[in-house]
């Protein structure tokens, strides 16, 4: 038991050291710690995981952590990861904060920050990547090949993804749209499953 906990401890402290960007850059470092590294979750259970913590109020990697930890150790667990998720990011946003204020006009700053961005990008990409294909193909290292295409899945992403991007629908609602939506048609078409 004790194990487990340092490497929860551990896993979560280096997703809250190196997840630079936000809560959505964190996905592919949890993603690597719990499933890829310690296989604590199974990729489907993870991106059950990302859904649930993307439903639920707060940032997606505490969010997260704390989902991990609850269902891998219980309520210690949940504690120990939430908490080893943002020991590293309050000590840096006090530190980078002071030195933001006092050196915020110099070149350097604005050059290294502009030059994080792209890298940022690739993390988040990355991981939506993998849950797209996750949702799409049942695996993300799946043979990408129509036999293996679940075509329930990708119209409810065109759909959804047309209505956030160009009617510029709330993101709950189309969340809670999809999953009504599928339940229906996997409640009233049972062959869908298979």
């Amino acid at each position: 038991m004790e194990t487990l906990l340092i490497q929860l401890f551990a896993s979560f402290f280096q997703v809250g050291l190196f997840s630079v960007g936000g809560g959505y850059a964190a996905i592919p470092l949890i993603q690597n710690q719990v499933v890829d590294t310690y296989h604590l979750l199974s990729l489907a259970e993870f991106a059950d995981l990302i859904t649930i913590a993307e439903m639920t109020p707060g940032p997606v990697a505490i969010n997260s952590a704390t989902f991990v930890g609850i269902r891998v150790s219980g309520l210690l667990g949940a504690v120990l990861c939430t908490i080893s998720c943002i020991l590293a990011p309050i000590f840096f946003s006090l530190v980078l904060a002071y030195i933001y204020n006092k050196y915020s006009s110099l070149d350097a700053v604005k050059t290294v920050l502009s030059c994080m961005r792209p890298a940022v990008v690739a993390l988040i990409s990355s991981a939506a990547l993998s849950i797209l294909l996750l949702a799409l193909f049942g695996s993300a290292s799946a043979a990408l090949t129509p036999g293996n295409l679940k075509w329930v899945e990708l119209g409810l992403f065109l759909t959804a993804f047309a209505l956030l991007r160009l009617k510029k629908a709330g993101p709950i609602m189309v969340i809670f749209g999809s999953g009504i939506v599928g339940t229906l048609l996997y409640s009233l078409i049972p062959g869908l499953l298979a």
